[in-house]
């Protein structure tokens, strides 16, 4: 199985993932933070970094998914090339941070990966307000991260909620302000019910 795990900037994908890894024992695809060549260019300048940023990531995370193809493997990803062409890309265009040339080319290159990808088994989608995602864009404390504009992360959120109403695929929504799964073994297990019943029918959904 390929399960999925969508959200904002700082909205608790990579933890969340590491939970359900450590919870299922399923394989990890985390984003590529720490080893991305374009992040702290792109946070200095948006304009110029912008195309470069998204195929960066358009390419890592078509791998990703072929690779998640062929595996035999149940696979829990940190975030889905869905959301670098459905959100990251246009919300940069619609900002001015990414020319009509660039966004037609990179539209027309996501467009012909798309023809051969499929939907996860499962979405996770976590919901998260500006101001739950500025503190823990703070707290984590990534210094290329700190001169994110909260227009930009606005301009995000509208768009993951408009690409979340139209989803066609199976979908858990998780409400990452009440919901504090990394310090609360309750919480945490609210949201494994409700990935068994998605999965595997075990619990009532709520």
């Amino acid at each position: 199985m390929h399960i999925a795990i969508a959200g904002n900037i700082g909205c608790g994908k990579t933890t969340l993932t590491k939970l359900l890894v450590k919870r299922y024992g399923w394989t990890p695809r985390f984003e590529p933070v720490e080893t991305n060549p374009y992040l702290d260019d792109f946070y200095q300048d948006m304009n110029r970094w912008s195309f470069n940023l998204q195929v960066y990531f358009l390419n890592k995370r078509f791998r990703d998914v072929v690779e998640i193809s062929k595996s035999t493997d149940t696979i829990i990803q940190d975030r889905t090339i869905f959301e670098d062409a459905r959100i990251f890309a246009p919300n940069l265009h619609a900002q001015g941070y990414m020319s009509d040339r660039d966004f037609q080319n990179y539209t027309d290159l996501f467009d012909l990966m798309m023809s051969l990808v499929g939907l996860p088994d499962l979405l996770i989608y976590i919901r998260s307000s500006i101001p739950n995602l500025i503190a823990q864009i703070a707290k984590r404390g990534r210094e290329y991260e700190q001169s994110i504009r909260i227009d930009y992360l606005t301009g995000l959120n509208e768009r993951y909620e408009a690409w979340i109403k139209d989803y066609p695929g199976k979908l858990l929504i998780v409400d990452g302000d009440t919901l504090k799964f990394e310090s609360s073994v309750s919480d945490f297990q609210r949201i494994t019910e409700q990935i068994d019943a998605k999965l595997y029918g075990l619990f009532p959904e709520e």
